[in-house]
């Protein structure tokens, strides 16, 4: 128990280091903890990792998509809600399909129904991987909220796909009354009891005298409910997390202090970091187990499956996303489309390369049975397991590479924006302060004169009107203010060490903040 416990530790702080050198070398962190997890699995005396897929699915998965609905902007999620929608669902079957054929008529002792059911797993683009390539490259908006959007959605419909196809391959029958009755009813409840829990703790977090600390717990609680009552109801998990992380999100401003605000971005962004590190590292450390489970099967020629499964993977979603643009192009002449404007040949084929498959995937074949009803093994599972690995590590490692190449060689035209990101930053904040200054002139006139503090403030908020430095010359303006803020704590830490009297908690304060308006610095950059 110890030495694994010694062994636990020493990865958390091998995934640490590595995260900080992804950064540091410019790699998207995914790839170098999938390629890091593989070398460590392969040396002699590392005890064997067994991802046990109710871990990943109950454990990962509700808080992961919960901070990425979160952060979902619902203003996107409803512009590009067609083309969302259709990669969640409608490509995401086609996917499948097309894997079910190939699978069928190439890889021998393959059903349609097992065909199926290796296309459900591998179908859709992963949340997570989508979520940790597109922060570290710069892509155009519309790509990232597309992305964002499909990758909360898609789960779903994969799994759905994925659980009839296992009934069918288990039981040689099926029935499309049921299953297309399910379907409805795993969408539908999914995102009613999503919203319907997302209320209740809405209002849980305005009856309750709750503060930070107490709001901070509950929104960590606030998934795993979701996630297991709408499991329980035999409705969809991931559609009940999405559903109630986006409406919490969109009336965060209701319910949530400032202080709690601030305190949940930094929680949630450090404690879903290191869960998608132990993910992507638990997807590489699991190779020696999906070897040994192939048993006779060369694994030359189950590489060879995996490759070629990619293949289709890849060829049929850069056909899909041209399709949507020949269908946009026709639907334009009937309905508001949300851009009339037909792209470049290149935005096509980027967005089409961005579909990277990570841990859904891997949980998903993780969790066929060992053994049908009967007793018998179940068919193909372990070449299926195989075949998934090769999926996720050729997406992550050969596409979260070279999209990066890619758009530097094919920049694609980014048609939201005609300013630049600190133009329109710096409208916002001037905007803001001619608010501001209207306000007090208009609510407080009398008080200018009375409260000093107040007039120093209008006196501020009036030089930010004609003040241009943060536009032309921001990153000096940053560097002199952050060495102030700097020497500012240093006084602190001085005088705190040299009066011992002086109240310790007085100082953290005022320590606190600095920190907020050095991080203010930084947001603003």
């Amino acid at each position: 128990m110890l030495e694994n416990f010694a062994f636990y530790l020493g990865l958390v702080l091998l995934i640490t280091l590595l995260l900080i050198l992804a950064k540091k070398i410019q790699v998207a962190y995914p790839v170098l903890l999938v390629v890091a997890g593989l070398a460590v699995s392969f040396i002699p005396g590392i005890p064997t990792i067994k991802v046990e897929p109710e871990l990943i699915f109950l454990i990962f998965l509700p808080p992961l998509l919960y901070e990425a609905a979160w952060t979902t902007s619902w203003k996107d999620l409803w512009r590009w809600r067609r083309i969302i929608f259709s990669f969640a669902f409608v490509v995401v079957f086609l996917t499948a399909l097309s894997v079910a054929i190939f699978a069928n008529h190439f890889i021998p002792g393959f059903s349609l129904a097992l065909g199926f059911l290796l296309g459900g797993i591998v179908s859709p683009p992963d949340a997570v991987s989508s979520g940790a390539i597109l922060k570290f490259v710069k892509v155009p908006k519309r790509f990232a909220s597309i992305l964002e959007g499909e990758s909360l959605l898609n789960d779903a419909s994969s799994l759905i796909i994925f659980r009839f196809a296992m009934i069918a391959a288990a039981t040689g029958q099926f029935v499309w009354q049921e299953a297309a009755g399910s379907f409805v009813w795993m969408c539908i409840g999914g995102v009613g009891i999503g919203v319907l829990i997302g209320y209740i703790f809405l209002k849980l977090h305005k009856i309750l005298p709750t503060d930070a600390n107490t709001d901070m717990l509950l929104s960590l609680v606030a998934p795993f409910v979701m996630y297991l009552s709408s499991e329980e109801l035999h409705a969809s998990g991931v559609l009940a997390v999405v559903s109630g992380g986006l409406f919490l999100s969109y009336r965060n401003q209701d319910f949530l202090t400032s202080a709690s605000r601030l305190r949940a971005v930094t929680v949630w962004e450090s404690f879903c970091y290191l869960l998608n590190g132990i993910v992507f590292m638990m997807i590489g450390l699991e190779l020696p187990e999906i070897i040994s489970g192939l048993g006779n099967t060369n694994i030359y020629t189950a590489i060879g499956y995996g490759a070629a499964v990619t293949l289709v993977l890849v060829i049929v979603r850069i056909l899909a996303v041209y399709g949507a643009v020949v269908t946009t192009m026709i639907m334009r002449n009937f309905i508001t489309v949300a851009d009339p404007e037909p792209p470049d040949w290149k935005s096509p084929l980027l967005l089409g390369w961005t579909g990277m498959r990570g841990v859904v995937s891997l949980a998903a074949a993780l969790s066929i049975p060992l053994t049908l009803d009967d007793g018998s093994l179940f068919p193909q599972r372990n070449l299926i397991l195989f075949i998934t690995f090769v999926v996720i590590l050729l997406t992550l490692v050969v596409q979260g590479l070279t999209l990066p190449l890619l758009l530097k060689k094919f920049p694609p035209e980014d048609r939201d924006f005609i300013k630049s990101e600190k133009e329109i930053d710096y409208e916002i904040r001037t905007e803001l302060a001619q608010v501001a200054i209207n306000k007090i002139r208009s609510d407080y006139s009398d008080q200018i004169e009375t409260f000093p503090a107040l007039k120093d403030q209008l006196e501020i908020w009036e030089k930010k009107l004609n003040s241009s430095e943060i536009i032309i010359n921001y990153d000096q303006y940053q560097k002199i203010f952050s060495d102030i803020i700097t020497t500012q704590k240093e006084f602190l830490i001085a005088k705190n060490r040299k009066e011992l009297l002086l109240d310790d908690e007085i100082i953290r304060k005022h320590l606190r903040l600095l920190d907020l308006q050095e991080e203010k610095l930084n947001i603003l950059k």
